[in-house]
């Protein structure tokens, strides 16, 4: 700007551009990549992303895009934060999670998180953790008036929450100042375990603890809303929040039945949430739970007050893998990273080996230290919702919702979250959302770091000690990595048994600029199914094929070059190859209108961008293994 118009802003020099403008300059990049068709919209729509939910990304988003304004931090529909300061005050609970059954071993760890910058403990109890006589053990050294204990004990909550409330009132912590989560779940764990037999009598042991915790310990919560078997069941993020409506909605009836006001009862219940490594949909999730449960709070007659959802999200065990498992740091990270920028007032970032047994020291250091890094060093809780604004953001949250409650709506249909869990309804849905998902994984088009993409087969095992077996018998756990680690066990057990790996001949043809960029995506392909590629300095042809074949040790092939040259070479080499004893050719790419050419040359399949890669390995392990 410039002195005779010192208000002019420096934008206003340029001219402004609309939609129209953009989706032009999108279809000449189209063009350029082969695309032509699209023009207009449909340029911009070659460019969208497919959610689960029936979610759509859009490559842009404008002021045109917005959803309704979202309110204030701490006020309905509390889509920015549960409470005016959100976290900029303290930040959020830094809650590390304990699985040992051992009560010393337990303690040693407990102890060592909450010297070196963990803020609340969360303890499994019971089945799967320390027994419930040796909670006090556990808890040595913990001073209960200054660190939050979370519980996670089952079936064994009300012994496990009324050996806890002894140990605050020998400690001498007024139990007027405790705070934590009992972890009362009936529903949470009628998922986890299919049996319902004792489901009525533990509905009203968790009410009891919630009347008790409401007269003596108010800051202290007696039910978790826990989402976290659905999510790890399969399950899409919308009905990873319906699911968790739908319980907070059973609690409530029950609680207030057994006499609680709908104040005191929203008070009550504190609601898990798993946090993944795709950020966006994390903070959106966040955001838009806190604003669902805004409206059912509010339709059932809650105050304002009442009405904010308190949140702990906890790094996803869906998106961890057991090869490579350094990545898991970048993982959580990112979720951890997502979590605090969703608002959730408790973050539990898993250790990057837990999907291995027990994490070790180290494991629980990064693990913590990762917080730290985010609190501290990043200061991401000094601003309140940082994604609030964003066009993206917020048309995201708003279609969340919109099919979250869609699906509670289905469950309240079908007479609530127990009726649902016993017929089979959310098991059946949650299963169809794998399948689709377990497609894509298959197909690579959701790609793994260091598992279905850039495998290390040479690197070393990380083991680590069993952990305790969690419960089971009812809704699945499913992971990302389930059938690429079944393929490396496969690889694993014929290296035990041979003293090698599963091989596979990549036949280069032509110049390099021909074969250099199949060659590199046939080279991830088999080594994502634990299978070592093999392949000579330099191009082969079909003279030269048999004897660099015979060289490689290896009893399948697979050619490796551009269209114009598998279109000159490939039938001729393909042939020497099943001359030379190779049981399976392989061609990566797509075979066109050269297929029955190829076939009736010896290709027994063709491997390429979005092909079924788990059958792809699967089959040639087939063929390695009888061989």
């Amino acid at each position: 700007m410039t002195a005779e118009s010192p208000e002019l802003p420096l934008a206003a020099a340029f001219p402004d551009a609309d939609r129209e403008q953009w989706q032009r300059l999108v279809e000449g990049v189209l063009r350029k990549s082969g695309v032509t068709e699209a023009s207009g919209a449909a340029a911009e729509d070659a460019l969208a992303t497919d959610l689960q939910d029936g979610i759509r990304i859009r490559p842009l988003y404008t002021a045109e895009d917005g959803a309704a304004v979202p309110g204030h931090p701490g006020f309905p529909p509390f889509v920015r934060a549960g409470r005016p300061e959100g976290t900029t005050v303290a930040g959020w609970d830094v809650r590390q999670r304990h699985v040992h059954t051992d009560p010393r071993r337990a303690n040693e760890s407990v102890l060592a998180d909450l010297e070196n910058g963990v803020t609340s403990v969360w303890l499994t109890v019971g089945d799967g953790g320390v027994p419930v006589s040796g909670l006090e053990q556990a808890l040595q050294g913990v001073y209960l008036d200054l660190a939050a204990v979370v519980l996670d004990a089952g079936a064994d909550f009300a012994a496990a929450a009324e050996e806890l409330l002894r140990l605050y009132t020998a400690s001498g912590a007024p139990l007027g100042e405790a705070v934590g989560c009992l972890g009362a779940d009936p529903l949470g764990l009628l998922a986890r375990t299919g049996d319902d037999a004792k489901l009525r009598l533990q509905l009203e042991s968790a009410a009891r603890l919630a009347e008790r915790c409401t007269a003596e310990a108010p800051g202290m919560r007696a039910l978790a809303v826990d989402a976290l078997p659905y999510h790890e069941a399969g399950g899409s993020a919308a009905e990873e929040l319906g699911t968790s409506l739908a319980t907070g909605v059973g609690y409530l009836r029950q609680l207030t039945g057994a006499g609680l006001g709908i104040d005191d009862a929203c008070r009550q219940l504190e609601f898990r949430y798993a946090a993944t490594a795709d950020q966006f949909l994390t903070i959106a999730k966040l955001r838009a739970a806190r604003r669902l449960w805004a409206r059912v709070a509010e339709v059932c007659g809650a105050s304002p007050a009442a009405a904010a959802q308190r949140q702990h999200a906890v790094t996803s065990t869906v998106m961890m893998t057991r090869r490579d498992p350094w990545v898991n740091m970048l993982r959580t990270t990112v979720a951890g990273l997502s979590a605090g920028v969703g608002g959730a007032e408790a973050v539990t970032v898993l250790p990057f080996d837990a999907a291995l047994g027990l994490p070790d020291g180290f494991a629980r250091r990064i693990a913590r230290n990762t917080q730290s890094v985010l609190l501290e060093e990043s200061h991401l809780s000094k601003v309140i919702d940082p994604a609030g604004g964003s066009w993206y953001v917020e048309s995201l949250t708003d279609e969340l919702a919109r099919a979250a409650w869609a699906w509670f709506q289905e469950i309240e249909g079908a007479g609530g979250q127990a009726a649902a869990l016993r017929s089979g309804m959310i098991a059946g849905r949650l299963a169809e959302t794998w399948q689709r998902r377990t497609d894509d994984l298959a197909r690579r088009r959701e790609p793994i770091t260091g598992v279905s993409e850039f495998p290390h087969l040479a690197e070393p095992p990380v083991h680590r000690e069993p952990a305790p077996a969690p419960i089971g018998g009812g809704l699945p756990r499913v992971r990302r990595d389930d059938a690429y680690e079944r393929l490396r066990s496969r690889s694993d057990a014929h290296l035990a048994a041979s003293g090698a790996r599963p091989k596979v001949f990549l036949a280069a043809l032509g110049p390099v600029a021909a074969h250099t960029a199949r060659l590199a995506f046939a080279a991830n392909l088999f080594q994502a199914g634990g299978i070592e590629t093999v392949q000579e300095p330099g191009p082969v042809d079909a003279e030269s094929v048999a004897e660099a074949f015979a060289r490689s040790g290896a009893r399948t092939a697979c050619l490796c070059a551009s269209d114009a040259v598998y279109g000159e070479q490939a039938a001729a080499v393909a042939a020497a190859l099943k001359s030379a004893g190779a049981v399976r050719v392989h061609l990566a790419g797509k075979p066109g209108e050269r297929r029955e050419e190829f076939t009736a040359a010896g290709v027994d399949s063709f491997v390429f961008a979005g092909c079924d890669a788990v059958e792809v390995l699967s089959s040639a392990l087939d063929v390695m293994e009888v061989a």
